[in-house]
């Protein structure tokens, strides 16, 4: 059940008034004692939020501390002062006279830079021994831009620095580690997909680890790196790919029919890889991570104390996870949680009275909220919603958690639930579709007395893969509503060792067919009518046979930075042949759909409800309302279709319908 934003009971979406002229693109954002927020800007200034509660029915009053500081994308709060992370240095912002205003910059720390645009920097996530850490961005640079670089150090590293300025490395192989911070005291950094990473995750990071990103390893060897691991150590298990010396840039392609190495096979190899504890499956929790933030308000968020949210720039959104530790490790499930910010949701800050502040921005990035940027609280209404709490690895299974008491008819029944799982590659490619996909089966489900609790024995687990569980059969006890949110991700690193549950004699037996995995079950869609002799197909890229002149009109169209094509506007006569030349320089995947009109957002939503799916689909439902479509292009890639346009006059619209991208990546096609 997907609730828009101003319809959900449970959590109120409160927009705070940002005065006109101030661009508040959050890149960081804190709580301070009093309560009020501070906030840091894309465009380099650090604000003061007073009374951002509203009370007395007064709008907040926004006060500059300090300005002119290079696109910082972190804040905190510690020992007295605002601490903020600039793309080159650590910086103590003091206020010596106490008017209000920053006074003084303190350099810290500073990095060396290349200038590239993608040397973000992030941070700092204070420490429980008062260290700070910051995370780095790879690089990407011509003539092969697709593929991360670490240039200078320590790009793709996490830092550990002190108050006073001194500098150790504390681990590798961050390709963009946008989430920073602590859970439990234990350092955590959250990744996205890209070269290398085949899904976003939480990754719980040690002194020494390696998550993934092999560039970061150009530093593996100097004096002050504490790794056990080489750039020639990953490279004998994959194999890179890189341009032979005095060869054309080559970009690497994902091979549908190569061998599959996940990142938890080469760990094993290689002691010191770090896989994630938990993945954010991409597409379905998210397209690009945030800020992530242990709830630490005892209740005053809602049945969730002691879990972890993470916010999504591309989507909008809010995910939940529920972390565990097996056998020393942890991992634990993903769900989603909160969809319809206004914005990107960028970063994460708690109340004083445990509402959650997101502060937002989607300027060269894009997102499905259409603002440029804002300042929302997300706050508990008091009413606890029906979820799967909590998911926990058992040793034949899983048991769930639920918030409220379940139907125990329904929660009983094996077919109430499904199963499967499934894993991404490691390789230099640009994300991973799902591989390696597994059907389970839920074989006996189990009630506590108080059912909050359902115990289930599964055939099917494998350590190391997401498993997908749906529990869209189960209902609450009190109304007959299914869940919420029925799906959770379990990230199974271990299995634990233990007793197993006895089926009692006569037990019911699930008697279904799982689907594949998906976030959840899409509405129904039409079959696709078969195409009469001599009609294009939706994906036609051979010149068509009865066109024995050639095409009427050769198109060029290319995407841009930003969520944007080229051309947004085209017009042609009714029935005209067209060549498009479909071109994708940016530095993410896209695809082109042309849709009958007024369709896209319906199209696009589709898109989206394909979940892990999705990317072997190319992104594309099957559905009457796409009329042509491309396939799913790779940065620096292009593919030629053939299409007629439509004989009925009309406007219609043309999107990418990778997830996120179809609110603001459209055009129209204008029919005479």
């Amino acid at each position: 059940m997907l609730l828009r934003a101003q319809d959900n009971p449970f959590y109120r979406l409160i927009t705070l008034p940002i005065p006109e002229g101030i661009v508040l693109e959050g890149g960081g954002l804190t709580t301070l004692p009093s309560g009020d927020i501070a906030l840091v800007t894309r465009h380099g200034d650090a604000w003061i939020v007073e009374n951002p509660y509203m009370e007395g029915n007064q709008p907040p009053h926004y006060r500059r501390f300090a300005s002119g500081l290079h696109e910082p994308l972190g804040l905190a709060w510690h020992d007295g002062t605002l601490w903020v992370t600039q793309r080159g240095e650590l910086t103590r912002l003091w206020d010596k006279n106490g008017d209000g205003r920053a006074d003084f910059y303190e350099s810290v720390y500073r990095w060396p830079l290349t200038g590239n645009y993608h040397e973000y920097s992030y941070g700092p996530a204070v420490g429980p021994d008062g260290q700070l850490y910051v995370t780095a961005n790879v690089g990407f640079f011509n003539p092969e831009w697709w593929r991360g670089q670490s240039e200078v150090p320590w790009r793709g590293w996490t830092l550990r620095i002190s108050p006073s300025g001194e500098m150790e490395p504390y681990a590798a192989g961050m390709r963009s580690p946008n989430g920073y911070g602590f859970i439990d005291g234990e350092f955590f950094y959250a990744d996205n997909q890209g070269d290398w990473m085949g899904s976003g995750g939480l990754v719980h990071l040690e002194k020494g680890d390696f998550a993934g990103h092999p560039a970061s390893l150009r530093w593996a060897e100097h004096p002050q790196s504490p790794l056990q691991i080489t750039q020639a150590d990953i490279f004998a298990q994959v194999d890179p790919q890189l341009t032979p010396e005095g060869a054309p840039p080559f970009k690497p392609e994902n091979d549908p029919d190569g061998a599959v190495l996940p990142l938890y096979e080469l760990a094993r190899e290689l002691p010191g890889v770090k896989t994630p504890a938990v993945w954010l499956p991409h597409g379905v929790l998210g397209i690009s991570t945030g800020q992530f933030l242990a709830d630490t308000t005892e209740g005053a968020f809602g049945p969730f104390a002691g879990q972890v949210f993470v916010s999504d720039q591309g989507q909008s959104k809010i995910s939940r996870i529920f972390l565990e530790k097996v056998d020393g490790v942890y991992q634990g499930a993903s769900f989603g949680f909160f969809d319809g910010f206004a914005s990107g949701a960028m970063r994460l800050s708690w109340g004083r009275d445990g509402s959650l502040f997101v502060a937002q921005t989607n300027r060269g990035w894009g997102s499905t909220g259409r603002e440029p940027f804002a300042l929302q609280r997300l706050v508990w209404t008091g009413k606890i919603p029906f979820e799967i709490q909590a998911v926990r690895a058992m040793p034949d299974g899983f048991e769930l958690s639920f918030t409220r008491p379940v139907d125990k008819g329904t929660a009983a029944d094996p077919a109430s639930y499904a199963l499967s799982s499934f894993i991404y590659k490691y390789h230099p490619v640009y994300g991973s579709p799902a591989v390696n996909l597994e059907e389970g089966q839920v074989r006996y489900a189990e009630v506590s007395r108080d059912g909050l609790k359902v115990r289930l024995v599964v055939d099917g687990l494998r350590e190391g893969y997401i498993h997908e569980l749906r529990a869209e059969g189960v209902r609450d006890y009190t109304d007959g509503q299914p869940p919420l949110h029925p799906t959770a991700y379990y990230t199974l690193n271990r299995r634990p060792q233990g007793d197993t549950l006895a089926i009692p004699a006569g037990a019911r037996a699930a008697h279904h067919h799982h689907p594949a995995p998906a976030e959840a079950a899409p509405a129904p869609v039409p079959t696709p009518r078969p195409r009469p002799a001599g009609q294009l197909a939706k994906n036609q890229t051979t010149l068509p046979a009865h066109w024995t002149e050639g095409p009427d009109l050769t198109i060029r169209l290319s995407t841009k930075p930003g969520l944007q094509f080229d051309v947004q506007d085209m017009t042609v006569e009714a029935g005209t042949r067209i060549r498009l030349i479909f071109n994708n320089p940016d530095d993410m995947p896209h695809n082109f759909l042309l849709l009958r009109p007024g369709q896209a957002d319906k199209v696009g939503k589709a898109a989206l409800a394909l979940g892990v799916k999705g990317m072997a689909m190319d992104y594309v439902p099957e559905m009457d309302e796409v009329l042509y479509h491309s396939k799913l292009l790779q940065p620096a890639t292009n593919q030629t279709i053939y299409l007629e346009a439509p004989s009925e006059p009309g406007v219609y619209p043309y999107v990418c319908t990778y997830p996120g991208h179809y609110v603001s990546m459209r055009g129209v096609l204008r029919v005479k």
